[in-house]
């Protein structure tokens, strides 16, 4: 199995260092967000990597070749002309993954999620793509029907809403920032450029079947902010 690390991001949410550095590279205990995915994958067996970058590039391309991929086969996809987030960036690598369902993660997500329980779920049900989720708080949300499937999207904080489908009572839960999804979302996606996902799986939610799995037990950091780092290093050694 193959997987995708979104390295891209701006993290204008964590300045100053990435005023000089990209946030990928922010170290927790010594170890940089992007190492410590690489190595989170290379326990479940998965070493062959597509690592987008745009924000200070080069510096992660260097310290990719300086550390020979910590280990791991690392494919960069150079997006240093335009960032071309989530949506975007994933249909930008699309060529990389012709064999199989593939593993998503953002590079700022620390986690110690079971990768394992997560790829037989997707293989027993089949879907499109597994998100897995959890009951932390936020302010957005998927939200999901009584099978666990998607069916829309909601920001607690503005009101804004987004619904796939009509469900009478929608079921809410805090994306974690890791997906399973089978190649054949590159040939649904119809959008071009710059896009999110998020608006890819909305879309794609009318007619194709995305699961949620909730995986609450798991440790979760979202380092999006300098003071997540603290949290981080407590739980992650």
């Amino acid at each position: 199995m193959k997987a995708m690390i979104f390295a891209a991001g701006v993290g204008t949410r964590f300045k100053p260092w990435t005023e000089k550095h990209p946030k990928a590279l922010a170290l927790v205990n010594g170890k940089s967000l992007l190492q410590r995915n690489i190595e989170y994958l290379q326990q479940f067996h998965i070493k062959e990597v597509m690592v987008n970058v745009h924000h200070f590039a080069k510096q992660v391309t260097d310290a990719i070749a300086l550390n020979r991929g910590w280990g791991s086969r690392i494919t960069v996809s150079d997006e240093t002309e335009e960032l071309l987030e989530t949506g975007g960036g994933l249909k930008k690598s699309g060529w990389y993954f012709y064999d199989g369902p593939f593993v998503v993660i953002n590079a700022d997500i620390l986690t110690d999620m079971d990768l394992t329980t997560m790829i037989a779920f997707h293989e027993d049900h089949k879907p499109l793509a597994t998100l897995a989720v959890t009951d932390r708080e936020t302010s957005r949300y998927f939200l999901f029907d009584e099978k666990n499937e998607l069916c829309g999207w909601r920001n607690t904080k503005t009101g804004e809403e987004k619904m796939a489908r009509k469900v009478s009572f929608p079921i809410q839960k805090a994306f974690s920032g890791v997906h399973i999804i089978e190649p054949r979302i590159f040939s649904l996606i119809k959008k071009e450029g710059k896009f999110s996902i998020v608006d890819v799986y909305l879309d794609l939610a009318r007619s194709e079947k995305i699961l949620g799995i909730d995986r609450s037990g798991s440790k979760l950091v979202d380092v999006g902010r300098p003071e997540s780092v603290a949290i981080a290093e407590t739980l992650f050694p």
